[in-house]
């Protein structure tokens, strides 16, 4: 069984409830998504990083930073998508990631980076700086169009949760 094939079952565990067989294949599993992450090859990371999702392998999110700050956005971007998997439920996730999400949201050279890390600030709590720099990005001519949607949308759904509270 591959590491892919693996994760995509430990997703179908998780999804049915199967805690018992789930941490059965995180224990089985556990050094491979370690050794997938720190790889030389992007596309090895970039699926190790998907992998911690899907195991929900809540111990491995300092990984999940080094996956933020790779060089290469697949891998910046599987990174993204794992820790906004795991943050829908846990919102200090986000929080303890904000800073560099600010960083990946505002700066990062590809688009489709900065719109998952905008999408990740979603889940967290709806902290006045990271509304403030959502504003900013959605009303940059700069930006590309899609950013700026992105933007607007997670902007206006931080605000509705601050007013929410």
């Amino acid at each position: 069984m591959t590491l892919a094939e693996a994760a995509a079952e430990a997703d179908a565990l998780a999804q049915a409830g199967d805690e018992t067989a789930l941490a059965r294949l995180r224990a089985q599993w556990d050094e491979e998504i370690e050794a997938a992450a720190r790889a030389a090859d992007y596309r090895v990371r970039a699926q190790g990083y998907r992998a911690i999702a899907q195991f929900r392998f809540r111990q491995k999110l300092e990984l999940l930073r080094r996956g933020l700050e790779d060089e290469r956005p697949a891998a910046r971007g599987s990174s993204l998508i794992a820790l906004e998997s795991l943050s829908r439920n846990h919102p200090g996730d986000v929080n303890s990631f904000r800073p560099l999400l600010h960083e990946l949201a505002a700066r990062d050279p590809n688009a489709a980076v900065r719109r998952l890390a905008i999408v990740c600030l979603r889940n967290g709590t709806p902290q006045r700086d990271t509304i403030q720099i959502l504003a900013g990005i959605a009303e940059s001519d700069e930006e590309e169009a899609e950013v700026r949607k992105t933007a607007r949308a997670v902007h206006a759904a931080l605000k509705k949760k601050a007013v929410a509270k």
